[in-house]
């Protein structure tokens, strides 16, 4: 039996005694524990024993948390750091709430609810974007809303430091995010910006809107092929209430060229935030979006190749390291 098997109710791992498992992914296991010094809750982020023993993995799983230790603010989840520790594990803060997956999940969200979660979601991003650090995994499954609508960004597994040395292995990247929200670039294979981030907020407030995300296929690849070749449905065809100044703001922050989108966070939150200021322009999006391209263009396939190679890649190191 390994570590993370004998880890229940009660166990003593330094400080913290466990209260219960929470959630389980190939990489790491996150349980519920309180500080004993002080009495606060906590989440212990463990990594797998296979992941310790992968150089490529485990390096990631310290830049996350050395990631982590050094922001701070309202809407970011907290990653403690500073002691002495018998083993690898993060310590974050407790937050309470749903994932806003979760709350998708109940049915579509009101229009001033979603304004307002995603502007917290900006005003997260505005400060890691600052303090050079891009999410590059931004989804309903990494934000964290509690009760009152205050959001937390969790989750920096694949983010961009630029105060980190890049982790490569053959001259590659491991940046791919979820290609319900990886922005285009992403999915031709380039690193991506702030402006990726911003991309993948205007999904999220598109899909609180109306219910459904804008780009759709019966394969991740699909996904990414019908976002490189396609106009989404007008969000105002989707949802009639969406005024034609919060469709333009969601056709700005889902420009498929990032110098066409949104340069900052904080001009998307602007916009949000004075909608009646916002100039409505002549779209194609909205002239020719019923003409579908369907079909996988050798360009197309080249960069859903190149944007899979790491994760190939990622998988033989995997593999090779268990043997």
């Amino acid at each position: 039996m390994g570590f993370l098997d004998s880890i229940e109710p009660g166990t003593q791992i330094d400080s913290y005694r466990v209260i219960e498992p929470v959630a389980r992914s190939g990489m790491a296991s996150i349980f519920r524990a309180v500080d004993t010094r002080n009495d606060r809750q906590v989440a212990l982020k463990i990594p797998h024993p296979d992941m310790e023993a992968d150089p490529i993995l485990f390096d990631r799983f310290q830049r996350e948390a050395g990631i982590g230790e050094r922001l701070n603010h309202p809407n970011v989840m907290r990653v403690y750091g500073g002691e002495k520790r018998s083993r690898v594990y993060m310590v974050m803060e407790w937050c309470q709430g749903r994932l806003l997956r979760t709350i998708l999940h109940e049915g579509r969200i009101t229009q001033d609810r979603a304004i307002q979660i995603t502007i917290a979601v900006l005003n997260a991003l505005e400060y890691i974007h600052e303090n050079g650090v891009v999410h590059r995994d931004l989804k309903p499954e990494n934000i964290m809303v509690d009760e009152d609508d205050h959001i937390k960004l969790i989750d920096f597994g694949i983010a961009g430091d630029s105060q980190a040395r890049r982790l490569t292995y053959a001259n590659f990247t491991a940046t791919l995010g979820t290609a319900d929200y990886i922005s285009p670039e992403q999915v031709k294979g380039k690193r991506g910006d702030g402006r990726s981030d911003v991309y993948a907020a205007g999904i999220i407030l598109y899909e609180m809107l109306t219910g459904r995300l804008p780009f759709s296929g019966s394969s991740p690849m699909e996904v990414m092929n019908d976002r490189l070749l396609n106009f989404p449905t007008p969000p105002s065809v989707a949802e009639p209430s969406i005024s034609p100044q919060l469709q333009e703001v969601l056709y700005r922050a889902l420009e498929r060229d990032p110098k066409n989108r949104y340069a900052h966070a904080r001009d998307f939150k602007h916009d949000l935030e004075h909608l009646e200021t916002v100039g409505i322009e002549d779209r194609e999006e909205l002239r020719d979006w019923q003409k579908r391209k369907s079909h996988l263009s050798r360009q197309i396939l080249y960069y859903a190749a190149l944007a899979l190679i790491p994760v190939v890649l990622l998988l033989i190191m995997v593999l090779a390291a268990r043997h």
